[in-house]
């Protein structure tokens, strides 16, 4: 077997060679002659001339190759009590007269189709169905704010909205239908029609003449076949949060998805066909796109959809009680996720209930698996715990440990290794190279491989100057971080989350990774606050672990000693303040930005992906209690 070293310099030997190779895997319409090409702006991009449909390669193939009783699909939702399997060939069923549905109301190729739906599989369907007609899909958050979805609605201007009746959270029923109605009361632009999912948990009021129950309309409908598309052909549009309050609509490929998602699944995720995989993640963020979605199904695997959360549904044992039903194989979450776990379960008590024997992997992304939480994954699994780091804009792993090819050793707190089509370098502010283990901006140098965002939907300027403009030749990702002498890929904080204490620049992440490393953290959040005298001081913000008793004074003392023996007194480290919870998105990534601007006292507008705003002001009281987060001129 080739090692990573070699599969790596394969690629970077013959680029086009090794793409052209991996897109041996999929099954072509038309396959592509030509791997890269520009379009005449001079943009980069994959299989142009080739004709494919992503369903057809998603769910049909599977069928016509004799595997159509194979479960594709494992909807497992502990907060309405059912498990269901779903057969490739019950798939197909499903989704081609789900699609037929869409054509026979005048959805084709290239039309806009938002899905707003919780987890569940129709869903998945959904996307699927778009895809197999060529219509974009734009999966919004089931439940997301009726304002946020009418940004969405008026910018990808849509026929039709796949939506859902409602979703359930523990101990509540999620409404979408009025979020939905008041979005579509509020957009400029006007859906055909919509079809409503009623749930039996709530049914919803059907506007007459624009709403339709998603059963009834599909009956007497011919299912409808895959449809070709171009290569470059859109395979959707997914919203990403944009720093001007402008959501970004990234644009993924579908050619180059189809290949790269292959490819990730073996080489990545060491998963073959009819193996169960498991990204516990959400239909409307990219890691459901790619791998609860596309990923798992392109590759023949067995996906669980899961709709529950890590703690509560009904306990901390709720991932390890799945992975054991459904014998998962690669297991797939958020850091975020494990701190919740970790907190409630310290000692790992339900670990020891479950048989995990059919699991060889656990990885995490989303948000930098800070070392501690590794080691305790690891202690407590007995697994390999593997981080990994990439982007909605990018859609699969810029870099990663690659199970599929040769696991190489764990260094804790780095995401491994570049993946190849990614030439991974570190820049100063001048976009000049770094030498290794110097902190600076992480960029990739042009082209982009497979499956990587090509433009932002109605935005092409923008996304020129967002990514491309400020280090010319490179990908600017906004990422700061460093690269040691091994090769080894290390994202301390966003560009923005590197702070400047009187004149050094420090690592917010790097001083986490202290802060976490005392037993009685579960998780922790550092920001900059602005100083007058240092320009600016780390602030941490700690969460207890379950069933901790000691007292919080002294425990922040430790804390302090900590990053003062660890990192030294040039941190100014001083400050910590203990909070029930950290303000996250609902992907479970923390909010350091908005809370930066709280502790500064400058306005600031809640994401709309917050999980819930009311931590927001739980956050505000702990900061002025050390004298943050007050307005200029207020006392």
């Amino acid at each position: 077997m080739a090692t990573y070293q070699e599969v790596y310099q394969s690629w970077q030997a013959d680029p086009e060679g090794f793409w052209l190779d991996a897109a041996k895997a999929i099954d072509w319409v038309e396959p592509p002659r030509a791997g890269l090409s520009k379009t005449a702006d001079g943009i980069d991009e994959w299989f142009a001339d080739a004709m494919v449909n992503t369903c057809w390669n998603a769910v049909d193939r599977h069928v016509a190759a004799g595997r159509g009783d194979q479960t594709a699909i494992i909807h497992d939702s502990p907060v309405t009590g059912t498990v269901t399997h779903i057969s490739f060939a019950e798939l197909q069923d499903r989704v081609s007269r789900l699609a037929g549905t869409l054509v026979a109301r005048g959805v084709g190729k290239g039309d806009r189709v938002i899905v707003y739906m919780p987890m569940v599989p129709e869903a998945l369907e959904a996307m699927l169905a778009c895809a197999r007609i060529g219509a974009i899909h734009s999966v919004v958050f089931g439940g997301f704010a009726a304002n946020e979805l009418a940004v969405r609605i008026d910018d990808a201007t849509p026929k039709a909205v796949l939506a859902a009746s409602c979703g359930i959270e523990p101990g509540r029923i999620v409404h979408y239908k009025p979020l939905l109605d008041q979005a579509i009361a509020m957009a400029r632009h006007k859906p055909d029609f919509c079809l409503m999912l009623q749930r039996e948990q709530e049914r919803a009021d059907l506007v007459e003449g624009r709403d339709f129950d998603w059963h009834e309309a599909q009956q007497g409908v011919a299912p409808a076949e895959c449809v070709p598309v171009e290569g470059t052909h859109p395979a959707y549009i997914l919203y990403t949060s944009g720093t001007t309050g402008q959501p970004k609509g990234v644009v993924r490929p579908t050619a180059g998805q189809l290949v790269a998602l292959s490819w990730s699944m073996r080489n990545i995720y060491d998963v073959h066909p009819g193996d169960v995989f498991w990204a516990a993640s959400d239909v409307g963020w990219v890691v459901g796109h790619s791998y609860i979605c596309y990923g798992p199904l392109i590759n023949g695997n067995t996906t669980v959809l899961f709709e529950g959360k890590p703690v509560g549904t009904p306990d901390a044992g709720t991932f390890w009680r799945v992975i054991s039903e459904h014998k998962v194989r690669s297991f797939f979450t958020a850091p975020t996720a494990f701190r919740a776990v970790k907190r409630e379960d310290p000692q790992g008590e339900f670990i020891g209930k479950y048989d995990l024997s059919a699991l060889k992997y656990v990885f995490l992304a989303g948000e930098r698996a800070d070392p501690d939480t590794v080691r305790w994954a690891e202690e407590k699994t007995g697994k390999p715990v593997i981080d990994h780091w990439w982007q909605t804009e990018t859609s699969w792993s810029i870099a990663a440990n690659p199970a599929g090819i040769e696991l190489l050793p764990v260094k804790r707190g780095s995401p491994s290794v570049a993946m190849p089509g990614y030439k991974i370098e570190v820049l100063d502010e001048a976009g000049h190279p770094v030498a290794p283990g110097t902190l600076g901006a992480i960029a990739i140098r042009l082209p982009l491989p497979p499956s990587c965002f090509t433009t932002i939907w109605n935005a092409h300027e923008r996304f020129v100057k967002s990514y491309l403009e400020h280090f010319p030749g490179y990908y600017e990702t906004g990422d700061a971080g460093m690269i040691d002498e091994d090769g080894y890929v290390y994202i301390m904080a966003r560009t923005d989350d590197v702070i400047n204490v009187a004149g050094h620049r420090l690592s917010t992440g790097g001083i986490e990774e202290v802060v976490a490393s005392h037993p009685d953290v579960a998780e922790c959040a550092v920001i900059g606050a602005a100083d007058r005298l240092k320009g600016q001081v780390p602030v941490a913000l700690i969460c207890f672990n379950a069933g901790v008793t000691r007292d919080a004074d002294e425990i922040r003392k430790e804390v302090v000693a900590l990053v003062r023996d660890r990192i030294g007194p040039v941190a100014a480290f001083r400050q910590v303040v203990a909070v029930d919870r950290l303000p996250k998105t609902r992907s479970g990534k923390i909010l350091r930005a908005t809370m930066v601007k709280i502790a500064d006292g400058e306005t600031y507008k809640a994401p709309a992906t917050i999980d819930d705003p009311a931590i927001l002001d739980e956050v505000t009281e702990a900061l002025k209690s050390l004298g943050l987060a007050r307005p200029a001129g207020e006392a």
